[in-house]
């Protein structure tokens, strides 16, 4: 039945015989399969851990628990169930490429890195381990070795798109004739898998722009995207009303009404905003001072959020839920954040950089539980912000990319949600504009380090020769001293975006266009 898919009748046989047998651990697994398929994450964690609590070396069992803990985020759970694996099985090549994948979003690099290479001794042939050992060596700056696994993956399977977008989301590859006639040969194949296609088109369209050939990039950047958005679910009216939720809430007269509340803990550093907007280039200047550790984009704002909507048998959520909250709530939200923050924390420095981009509409939340944080808002142009977010293909999330008018609009919300910020939080935030950065950096560095109340260092001028790991797609370029060629690109498309300047023009006559 559940090979087949009729899951309602796996589960009733699940638990006819679990009522004969409790502690039979093949239909605890088997709820367990059925729960994650049908995306009762939680749920499906606890079945297989009780599984487990009957029979701790039931490998099948461990497998699954470790990819829901992995699908959960509950990246240090799910590696010590891999570790436990490994050491169960320590020639199950496996188990090594499974412990790889939970480390390196736990951003422990050095130590996925590893478990990938133990995998392809194990197994020489295994294209998602050479795939994964790429996305590790290129986070460390190995771009090298990372391009010979990256081209490695995709000798052993030559249709795998994603290992030629992975060369082109270097942003410093570029493919040759052969490459280029042998991805748009992959397209003509009917048997091609959906997400290869995409992955191929977003490369092609890299290919063609690195070529100057803006006209040809962009009829695969589109192609590209309106096949990923038929991938991905976006609601963009439940962005909307989401954001009228935390409006209406968070006024100034329910933080004057709060108090003083939340873990005081000054050590986290918030770099957020809209993807593509430098971020990253903000992050890699502060990681470059002695006092703070660059982390990765944490999921744990966001995630402790939604445990508060958990268990609620009134059906309140967040965030009005915050409102029935004690002061000794807000304080343990905090120090449950930067418990799991301490997970990423590797070199133990006294401040750390969480650079969730995403974590925008939560700035209000943030000052509920770590009021002393700092939180920077990287901005760019909205143009050149929304293009640049057009031509890249996501891993995961941001499924509002994929559409000129989903990313305008999403635009628009990101500058109301910062506007509100700025409104009711005044002085909270420091917006660190990209033009303004590259045009004058030094006097950017020191705006930047007087807010976060940090002595100057030369070397946050000197960012790019800081060694470390960086885990974005705009890893190579803050590599690269400063340069100003990012700015005003949307320009090389300006006929084919009329769609996208039509909804930003509300806010479009405050820029130089």
């Amino acid at each position: 039945h559940h090979k087949a898919g009729r899951m309602q009748e796996a589960e009733r046989l699940c638990r006819q015989v679990l009522q004969k047998e409790q502690t039979n651990v093949d239909a605890l697994r088997m709820l367990g399969l059925i729960a994650a398929a049908a995306g009762q994450m939680d749920e499906a964690a606890h079945l297989l851990r009780q599984a487990l609590s009957h029979a701790p070396d039931h490998t099948a069992a461990m497998f699954e628990l470790g990819r829901v803990l992995k699908d959960l985020e509950r990246h240090e759970e799910a590696i010590e169930v891999y570790e436990r694996l490994v050491k169960l099985q320590p020639e199950n090549a496996k188990a090594h490429y499974r412990l790889g994948a939970a480390l390196a979003p736990a951003a422990l690099t050095d130590r996925a890195a590893v478990a990938y290479q133990r995998c392809l001794e194990l197994a020489p042939n295994h294209t998602g381990a050479w795939l994964g050992l790429g996305h590790m060596l290129k986070t460390l700056g190995r771009q090298d070795e990372g391009i010979a696994a990256y081209q490695r993956c995709r000798e052993l399977e030559p249709t795998f798109g994603e290992a030629y977008y992975s060369l082109a989301n270097l942003k410093t590859y570029t493919f040759d004739d052969a490459e280029i006639e042998h991805m748009q040969a992959q397209l003509d194949k009917e048997d091609l898998q959906d997400s290869s296609r995409v992955n191929f088109l977003f490369s092609l369209g890299k290919a063609f722009e690195n070529r100057k050939d803006y006209a040809s990039a962009w009829r695969y950047y589109e192609e590209g995207n309106a096949a990923q958005r038929m991938l991905v679910n976006y609601d963009p009216v439940l962005t909307e009303t989401t954001n009228d939720d935390l409006v209406a809430f968070f006024t100034r007269e329910f933080f004057q009404n709060l108090g003083p509340v939340g873990n005081f803990d000054e050590a986290p550093i918030f770099v957020l905003g809209m993807p593509r907007s430098g971020s990253t280039l903000v992050e890699q200047i502060i990681a470059s001072h002695s006092q703070v550790e660059g982390t990765s984009e944490l999921p744990y704002v966001g995630r402790i959020t939604k445990s508060l909507n958990a268990n609620r048998a009134d059906g309140m959520q967040y965030p009005q839920v915050l409102a029935e909250l004690q002061d000794r709530h807000f304080e343990k939200l905090g120090a449950r954040y930067l418990e799991l923050a301490q997970l990423h924390r590797i070199e133990g420095k006294p401040r750390f950089i969480d650079k969730m981009p995403n974590n925008f509409p939560l700035v209000g939340f943030i000052h509920c539980i770590l009021p002393n944080a700092k939180i920077i808002d990287a901005r760019r142009h909205p143009l050149d912000a929304c293009v640049g977010n057009l031509k890249q293909l996501y891993a995961r999330g941001q499924n509002f990319s994929y559409d000129q008018t989903d990313i305008g609009e999403y635009y628009l919300q990101y500058q109301r949600m910062m506007d509100h910020w700025d409104a009711i939080l005044p002085g909270k935030v420091l917006r660190v504009q990209y033009e303004d950065t590259v045009g004058d950096l030094e006097q950017q560095v020191k705006r930047i380090l007087e807010y976060l109340e940090l002595p100057w260092e030369d070397a946050c001028l000197n960012f790019h020769e800081t060694e470390r790991a960086v885990r974005t797609a705009s890893s190579e370029q803050v590599r690269q001293p400063i340069y100003t060629s990012g700015v005003g690109f949307w320009k090389h498309w300006d006929k084919e975006i009329d769609e996208l300047k039509e909804v930003l023009r509300p806010i479009l006559t405050g820029y130089d266009n």
